[in-house]
């Protein structure tokens, strides 16, 4: 067969391409196999298990490569499957088999990459709270999933905590720059797993290599971790920038870190594995800072990361994730199940500065991260990218600062100006790129992400708005000899606004279905001092400067572990509490209003809406005592799954039940599901009305009653019955019932909100409602 295809290609050329497709199905990669809930974890079965996946694949691929009948990882604890190397044809007989739920290609998933408990303590008042919980359970057991972590730091020091839960089944797994005493009572657990990531050595496609330690070469688990839960670290700075106390959100929290990722990314397989560990070890909330990229999002069931929520969900532990950093474009938000508590990422009230000093005696404040041993006694040539262009090279391009797009004679010893014409460029490729022709300085014109300052080391960098960029602009065309100087960086406290929605934070609505609202909640992401790892990149530390042990960096990776904090402290105030009852707590006590009392914003200074911000802005200390919460139970995300269109023999598989998939199972009935928010993807003008029914657990106190209160935009009729909810002695769950009528609605997403309301609690439900 392969000797007639050969001889076909060569009589037309046109078969050519049929020839590569033909042999790019058969070039064997990692997929994965997912095969549903796991019955049993004993020892025998397991063996069992591995034995019969082995056979499987034994079935389907040619003897002649009976090297690839292995398992690059197996999963027996939480759920059953495995991951392999398939060519395209063996997975689609795979896919095919009566006991698989799903087989895809093992994707690479994205790393999404202290005053901010500070800043949520004071904004809440939370350090006036917390003293009556300073008792909260020190057993709470977070699971990183990330890029490993670096044992060393002081935000991993034990000191004060007690022995490690006897419930723990977890190990400190060593390696060769990684031994069983970096593990202590603060860090009880560190796994690291093969990861598949693929890479090209001419016409051969090949395994890249595996990282055999726990420790963290990269630093973005180490931040994400110490952000999470990070031992109070005094005199904790970066360079000197941010100076304070670093701590987590639970100091008192354990943490077990599951290395998944490199710095090329992490393998859905190693996720998966993470998972199945993570669940089997015993941790009771698992912080993954990592998601698929937007333009390619996975279905639930063909996500790794979902597919270990939901069985983490399952059983009893909570999976908090970033929402990605695509934003500001709408339907970029991912890690989107409505059984992942998906987080948005904001500023808080710091800021860092550097300021321009023109020749003509002005200064203009400036955005950025920069260690610059420039002072006011001197200023330099200042430069126009266009009038140092290199030869030949289009204005554009030089004015943008394309690589490649500026002469080094004409550059060198100047600062130079660029401007961000064309986003594809990024900042610090325009950095590079002026730093690599000997330039003194970059000074960035740019609106986009003016209130994430950009790390430049030691070179001097600053970031102006197109109003100052103008200003200078005009002064480089009005002189001769125009000179300017950037100054180093200082810190900025008590900046207002603050929170404000990240430029970069991903939105909604979800591509997958728009009847969840996505992203949940927000929490602070931009400029966030964590732990790091201690090794600086040349160019990036002031001279004779020790690698600094924390780091400010930048992402929802960032905002996620405060959230993760957040939960871990209500789950050691709150142990009985599922994962739905705390994300309700967060979501319904979340705020809306920055430090200046005026309603959150975005990037761009307009209002924030709930695409953008979730609920709000976490507030922990009042998510300790929420009054009332939702309960999103099982039942609720089997329906989901119906609603959205898998086949019962699917959702049977997820959790080996007989379930039934209600006779109406239609796409819109998602907005029925029990959630803590209500989004209904399409309300028609001509429909009567959009009825969505919530059911409340009373966690406060009995013989109390809520009022209704509704706040909904002009033109939109919301109606809630009853409008009273009486919890006598007794009665713990009350159900109501919330109407939308859109026929006077402007087109478009309405938002708005209904609070219950008791003198004591408020709980704010967010609705988004597209009227067509």
């Amino acid at each position: 067969m392969a000797s007639l295809l050969q001889l076909l290609c060569f009589l037309s050329t046109h078969c050519l391409l049929i020839c590569a497709i033909s042999t790019s199905n058969q070039t064997p990669k990692p997929y994965v196999v997912y095969m549903g809930s796991s019955s049993s974890n004993s020892d025998g079965d397991v063996q069992v298990s591995e034995s019969a996946h082995l056979q499987l694949l034994s079935s389907i691929i040619p003897s002649e490569e009976s090297g690839r009948i292995s398992l690059i990882h197996h999963y027996h604890h939480a759920f059953r499957g495995f991951s392999a190397m398939l060519t395209e044809n063996e997975a689609s007989i795979l896919s095919g088999r009566p006991e698989t739920v799903s087989v895809f290609p093992d994707s690479v998933l994205q790393l999404h990459t202290t005053r901010s408990w500070d800043f949520l303590e004071e904004d809440s008042g939370m350090r006036r709270a917390t003293p009556r919980y300073k008792h909260g359970s020190s057993d709470v057991i977070i699971g990183m999933i990330d890029t490993g972590i670096w044992p060393e730091s002081p935000s991993f020091n034990d000191n004060g905590i007690g022995k490690i839960p006897s419930r723990w089944k977890g190990v400190c797994m060593e390696g060769p720059d990684f031994k069983k005493s970096n593990c202590n009572r603060k860090l009880i657990g560190a796994r690291y797993y093969k990861i598949p990531l693929m890479k090209s050595n001419g016409n051969k496609t090949s395994p890249a290599k595996t990282f055999g330690s726990p420790r963290d070469s990269v630093d973005h688990g180490t931040h994400t971790a110490s952000t999470a839960a990070g031992a109070p670290a005094a005199n904790a700075s970066y360079y000197g920038l941010a100076r304070g106390t670093a701590k987590g959100g639970w100091p008192s929290a354990r943490i077990a870190c599951y290395k998944a990722c490199s710095e090329e990314g992490c393998a859905g397989s190693a996720i998966m594995k993470a998972f199945d560990d993570a669940l089997d070890d015993g941790v009771d909330i698992i912080s993954v800072s990592v998601g698929m990229n937007s333009l390619f999002e996975a279905d639930y069931l063909n996500d790794p990361i979902s597919i270990g929520a939901f069985h983490a969900e399952q059983m009893g532990v909570m999976v908090v994730c970033s929402g990605g950093n695509d934003g500001p474009d709408s339907f970029t938000i991912v890690n989107t199940a409505p059984w992942i508590f998906t987080v948005a990422a904001s500023n808080i009230d710091r800021d860092f500065q550097s300021s321009v000093l023109l020749g003509n005696g002005k200064t203009y404040r400036a955005s950025a991260i920069n260690f610059s041993n420039l002072t006011k006694g001197e200023t330099y040539l200042l430069a126009f990218g266009e009038d140092v262009a290199a030869k030949y090279t289009p204005a554009n391009e030089a004015r943008n600062c394309y690589p490649g797009s500026l002469d080094q004679k004409k550059a060198a010893g100047k600062i130079v100006v660029c401007v961000d014409n064309d986003l594809s460029i990024s900042r610090r490729i325009k950095k590079l790129v002026v730093e690599d022709v000997n330039a003194k300085g970059l000074i960035f014109i740019s609106e986009t992400e003016t209130g994430v300052p950009f790390d430049s080391g030691i070179f001097p960098f600053a970031q102006v708005g197109s109003v100052e960029g103008l200003q200078i602009l005009n002064y480089i065309n009005s002189t001769r000899n125009p000179k300017a100087t950037i100054l180093p960086t200082v810190e900025v406290p008590r900046h207002r606004p603050a929170p404000v929605v990240a430029y970069f934070s991903s939105r909604g609505p979800a591509q997958l279905t728009e009847n969840i609202l996505k992203p949940d909640i927000m929490a602070p992401g931009v400029a966030i001092l964590a732990a790091t790892i201690p090794k600086t990149e040349p160019g990036s530390a002031p001279i004779g400067k020790k690698p600094p042990l924390f780091a400010i960096r930048s992402g929802t990776s960032m905002a996620c572990p405060h959230v993760t904090g957040a939960a871990s402290l209500i789950k050691s105030v709150h142990p009985g509490w599922t994962p739905s009852m705390i994300k309700s707590a967060l979501m319904t006590t979340a705020t809306v209003y920055n430090n200046i009392r005026k309603p959150l914003t975005n990037s761009t200074n307009n209002f924030a809406n709930p695409h953008e911000m979730g609920v709000g802005e976490i507030t922990p200390h009042k998510a300790l005592n929420p009054g009332l919460v939702f309960e999103t139970t099982t039942e609720d995300y089997l329906q989901f799954l119906c609603y959205y269109g898998y086949s019962e023999k699917n959702i049977r598989s997820l959790l080996n039940t007989n379930f039934n998939c209600p006779k109406n199972s239609i796409e819109e009935l998602i907005s029925n599901i029990n959630y803590p928010s209500i989004s209904i993807g399409k309300l028609s003008r001509h429909q009567t009305a959009k009825t969505v029914k919530r059911t409340v657990t009373n966690v406060g106190l009995s013989n109390t009653s809520y009022i209704a209160k509704l706040h909904a935009p002009a033109g939109l009729v919301v109606k809630v019955f009853p409008k009273k909810l009486a919890f006598l002695e007794g009665v713990k769950r009350l159900s109501y019932k919330v109407s939308f009528f859109g026929k006077e609605a402007p087109g478009g997403y309405n938002f708005g909100s209904l609070t219950w309301v008791d003198g004591r609690h408020s709980v704010r439900t967010v609705f988004t409602v597209n009227v067509e």
